[in-house]
């Protein structure tokens, strides 16, 4: 039994696509596995690294660490804050006239997403202006 959750868990880790292991499969991986092997030794490090390459990436396109660090600077920045009257939550699509894009810094890490600012909150977006991630 253990062994067929091992397989299931590395296979899925395995098989998520090259863009999500820039964006969350690291140290989704490496956290996983440190609480992984905390809570279960060796067998529960493994589990856990698989798992936590997995949530990493559903987690968000940000890293934990990257988060406060991406928030000051969208503070520093200074960029105005669009108005939405519907909820500002992952996958909500936002329209494609009145609100400002801008590129994310490489140093981040979030490629292919772009960052604006809606009911005060920084948000990231993909192409088609979907909510990926909500900046807390």
């Amino acid at each position: 039994m253990h062994f067929k959750t091992i397989l299931a868990a590395s296979v899925l880790a395995l098989s998520l696509p090259i863009a999500a292991q820039a964006q969350g499969l690291v140290r989704g991986a490496e956290r996983g596995a440190q609480e992984g092997a905390d809570a279960a030794g060796p067998i529960g490090a493994i589990v856990g690294g698989a798992v936590g390459a997995a949530t990493g990436t559903v987690g968000g396109i940000l890293g934990v660490d990257d988060r406060p660090r991406f928030r000051q600077y969208v503070t520093r920045e200074r960029r105005p804050s669009y108005t939405y009257d519907g909820d500002v939550r992952v996958g909500t699509v936002l329209p494609g006239t009145g609100v400002t894009y801008y590129d994310v810094p490489d140093e981040y890490g979030a490629r292919g997403a772009r960052y604006t600012i809606v009911n005060e909150r920084p948000v990231l977006v993909d192409r088609s202006r979907r909510i990926v991630e909500v900046i807390d």
